[in-house]
This record gives structure tokens, sequence and C-alpha cells, in this order.
């Protein structure tokens, strides 16, 4: 697909007060907004072959990254290469992540 349409598009709820929106992908570049409820947690976790930008839309979020902390606002990324550990948790409502992975996470599109 060449567009995405952000209206035609629903939320894919994963729970615990966070969804996500597929943007678009090739077999090399994947593009995932991914909006959570206040308090809603990424739990820290690493991947083993995905490389991962977040870039933050809305919000705010409290991240750690490889056991440092930062508190992360509109405009704010961190950076997980793979076997790195990273994790959030939203600091007020409606906060959204514009997620890059590399190469594309194929279990998103299950």
């Amino acid at each position: 697909m060449n567009f995405f349409m952000n209206s035609d598009t629903p939320w894919n709820e994963l729970g615990d007060g966070i969804r996500r929106k597929v943007i678009g992908h090739t077999p090399q570049l994947m593009s995932v907004i991914m909006e959570f409820d206040k308090g809603a947690v990424g739990t820290p976790h690493s991947h083993e072959i995905h490389d991962q930008i977040a870039y933050v839309i809305a919000g705010s979020f409290e991240a750690i990254i490889d056991g440092q902390i930062r508190v992360l606002r509109v405009g704010d990324a961190f950076i997980a290469p793979h076997h790195t550990s990273h994790g959030v948790t939203a600091l007020e409502d409606k906060s959204m992540l514009l997620d890059q992975f590399s190469p594309a996470r194929e279990d998103y599109l299950l």
C-alpha cells in the first residue's frame, strides 16, 4: 500500500491501555503509531533482530533504555538497537509514539 489513511485505519487494542496502528512497511522498515493511556506500561524488553527508534508525537513518557531513565516529551526520541533493553510508562493520557523498526516486525502483521 502506498498510502496510510489514519481515519480509515482502526486501532488494534493490545490491552492494558495500549493500542497501535501499523502505518506502513517494507521488508526492511516499519512505521507504527502506539497510543497509551496514562500509566500504561510498555514492559522493558529487547529484540533479537529489530532496531527501534521511538519518537514522541503526543504526551510524555518515562523511558528506560539500557538502564538509563529519562522523561521524554513531544519531539524527543529513544534509540534501541537490537539486544538493548527498553520500555516506557505513559505520564499523560493519549501519549503517543511513532515507532520505527528495521527490519519490519512480521509479528505485527498477523
